[in-house]
């Protein structure tokens, strides 16, 4: 991997040079929700939910993005779709252009372009609204297809996500829970987006429905070229739909790299210990479970050094005063930890 592609989580001025293969460039990027109180209503602090994530994700491929809940991976989704009302600090590149930087009219024409699931599909379909009028809405808004077309239109996308034409008159509640995550893929294929995150797509569903779903989503991906930005915190569904993984603790991205190399040699000891939690079946195999001690610090006031410190089996002196640079171990794996620091390359 060249110079241009390593990430770092240092500070960083130099603009973020545009690299074609990548359809999504996102460095160094910080989302912070302040804190108010006092008598007066001032901000007297700052969550910080997203604090220094760094990634380029490659056309056509998916990332899966996995950590502890309350990490902050829904915001990373969020704040790079622009969803949230403005990043504190960052760059995100979607095909060559800062995203925070378009026009209101900029922005309207690319959201066709970027998509997203969310977690729970009954509430983020809208119950006054049959699902033809729910996939077609936007369609008919950014003038997609003819109007004369557009019926078929919405046809045409049901079909492709597992609905019949027959049911486009009927309303989310008359739907089980797999149904309605179809229906919510069909609202956001029905734009024809080049990019999507999945928020948790299959994490409130049955484990049978979980496959139908993923593998929906990567027939989908083949058809349609699709770039995905998985969102989950099921580990065997990220290994399953996944090209790369990067994995989030506190705000900040620990460990990224392809899922071949993750899953084979897991190098954070935080990712260490989620994949030491992943089930075997088989009643005869004996699990190494590496159990955490203690609970996630509050973003409202990380620790000093190292966000994980507090909690690993690992730590050194170091760890609790001086923030970890990223790494590249090997070609295209990167790891936030001082154990790989040259001076402690062998521990």
């Amino acid at each position: 991997m060249s110079k241009q592609e390593t990430m770092t989580t240092a500070e960083n001025v130099e603009p973020l040079v545009y690299d074609p293969q990548y359809i999504l460039m996102v460095r160094n990027l910080k989302k912070y929700f302040p804190i108010k109180g006092g008598f007066f209503n001032r901000e007297i602090g700052a969550v910080k939910a997203v604090d220094g994530v760094t990634f380029n994700l490659k056309r056509g491929t998916t990332m899966g993005l996995v950590g502890e809940s309350g990490c902050g991976k829904t915001t990373t989704g969020r704040t790079i779709l622009r969803l949230s009302s403005d990043k504190t600090a960052g760059d995100v590149l979607f095909n060559g252009q800062e995203v925070y930087d378009l026009s209101h009219e900029e922005l309207r024409h690319l959201r066709t372009k970027m998509q997203i699931i969310f977690q729970d599909p009954f509430s983020s379909l809208s119950p006054r609204l049959p699902i033809a009028e729910i996939i077609g809405e936007a369609v008919r808004e950014h003038n997609l297809v003819p109007k004369s077309e557009l019926d078929d239109y919405v046809d045409e996308i049901m079909d492709q996500c597992g609905l019949q034409p027959f049911q486009k008159e009927r309303y989310p509640h008359e739907f089980s829970g797999g149904q309605r995550q179809r229906i919510c893929i069909a609202r956001a294929l029905a734009l024809n987006p080049e990019f999507v995150v999945c928020d948790e797509p299959v994490s409130a569903l049955d484990v049978s429905i979980q496959a139908q779903i993923i593998n929906l989503l990567r027939e989908l991906q083949e058809q349609r070229k699709l770039t995905y930005l998985f969102i989950s915190h099921d580990l065997s569904v990220v290994e399953h739909i996944s090209d790369t993984v990067g994995v989030m603790y506190l705000g900040n991205l620990v460990e990224y790299g392809e899922k071949k190399d993750i899953f084979a040699n897991p190098l954070h000891p935080y990712t260490q210990a989620l994949f030491s939690a992943i089930p075997i079946p088989d009643p005869d195999a004996k699990m190494n479970r590496i159990v955490l001690e203690g609970s996630i610090p509050s973003p409202a006031d990380p620790p000093a050094g190292c966000k994980f410190h507090t909690r690993c089996s690992r730590c050194m002196e170091c760890c609790k005063h001086v923030a970890p640079k990223q790494k590249e171990i090997e070609p295209g794996h990167f790891v936030v930890c001082h154990l790989y620091d040259d001076e402690n390359e062998q521990a």
